[in-house]
């Protein structure tokens, strides 16, 4: 069994019980102490699991993890994902860019862009963009979240509610198995539903950790894509809603 199928059934292994201890995790895979606490540490990172004294839990379905430490989860993987969907992006092109991590990074993957016209619900994007002479970047009004900069609430939904674009790129806290678009902010999600609503095309930018989270809020469903920009294979049963969709999945 290598890492990956370790910490693969580790995850597992947490969800069946609640909580696992390192003592259990270490005769359970028959490796030391040491590996198990670096398994732990890195699954509790990538946020997959809540780290305990002595073991691990579950993560909350209700709280999402801190913005500074989401800035760093899986960075170099996120880079990624948005060159690759960067490279989809035709210059002169208008698109939609909602809250999260991966979309600021994907922001940054469109600075060499030429004549784009962007309009966000994140103050990090828009402060990214803002110094392209030949973008138009429009920013959402609405209720600013201290904690991340995102732009929620009845006036951000009208205001997007006035556009539609080409392309509407998406973030995600979490994907069910069913497919469910999942995230912890029920406002959040009324400003998503209305860029998927809004864009001729929708593409979904996520890191492989949020194949393994489950946020109680559903935003919409995988069916709803055009295409999804990871970083792994999916799940099997992801895959198959995929195709049977005809989503097209692209891997960085």
């Amino acid at each position: 069994m290598n890492q990956q199928q370790r910490q693969d059934a580790i995850i597992e292994l947490v969800r069946s019980q609640g909580y696992a201890s390192i003592e259990q995790l270490t005769d359970h895979f028959t490796v030391t102490p040491q590996t198990i606490r670096r398994d732990l540490n890195t699954l509790s990172a990538e946020g997959r699991i809540r780290r305990v004294h002595g073991g691990a839990g579950l993560e909350s379905s209700t709280v999402n993890t801190a913005y500074s430490t989401r800035k760093t989860l899986n960075l170099e993987a996120k880079q990624r994902i948005a060159a690759l969907l960067a490279r989809h992006i035709p210059n002169h092109s208008s698109l939609f860019i909602n809250i999260g991590t991966s979309n600021e990074v994907v922001a940054e993957a469109l600075l060499d862009h030429h004549g784009l016209e962007v309009i966000t619900n994140n103050l990090n994007v828009a402060a990214i963009l803002q110094h392209k002479e030949d973008f138009n970047v429009i920013v959402a009004g609405g209720q600013v979240r201290s904690r991340d900069g995102g732009i929620i609430g009845e006036a951000a939904i009208d205001f997007i509610n006035q556009f539609k674009v080409d392309y509407g790129i998406i973030g995600i806290s979490g994907i069910d198995e069913d497919g469910s678009l999942l995230e912890f902010d029920y406002q959040e999600v009324r400003v998503a539903q209305a860029i998927i609503h809004n864009s001729r095309k929708v593409f979904l930018a996520t890191d492989h950790s949020k194949f393994q989270r489950n946020p109680v809020v559903r935003q919409g469903n995988l069916t709803q894509l055009d295409a999804l920009f990871t970083d792994r294979q999916p799940p099997d049963t992801i895959l198959r809603l995929l195709h049977q969709h005809d989503v097209t999945l692209h891997i960085a």
